[in-house]
């Protein structure tokens, strides 16, 4: 199931005290970014981020699952709380990898 245009525009509202967030629409879900890094996307109307140790210091109870078939597990955060997704992106972000530039040739 596609995740819903609502659910997205939720998420990100909760991210809005973040500076750079973007996201990409990629076969009915969304990739999200935070200063041009992945930081995880919306899956089936849930939000799945990137496993790093610092998400794995912060989620009380990992949770992990799979955003398509044959993904690597990622972690299931919840959307209710703001404050700490804010905080989660801004910690997890320098483990993140940058994301590689496609040549156009």
């Amino acid at each position: 199931m596609p995740s819903s245009k609502e659910y997205l525009e939720f998420v990100l509202e909760q991210l809005s005290d973040l500076e750079d967030i973007n996201y990409r629409k990629m076969m009915g879900e969304y990739i999200l970014y935070y200063k041009d890094k992945i930081i995880g996307g919306v899956y089936d109307d849930r939000l799945l981020i990137k496993q790093t140790d610092k998400a794995k210091e912060m989620i009380r109870d990992l949770v992990y699952e799979l955003p398509y078939e044959n993904a690597k597990p990622m972690l299931l955060v919840d959307v209710d709380d703001k404050s700490f997704l804010t905080n989660l992106c801004k910690a997890i972000y320098d483990e993140l990898p940058y994301t590689k530039k496609k040549n156009k040739n």
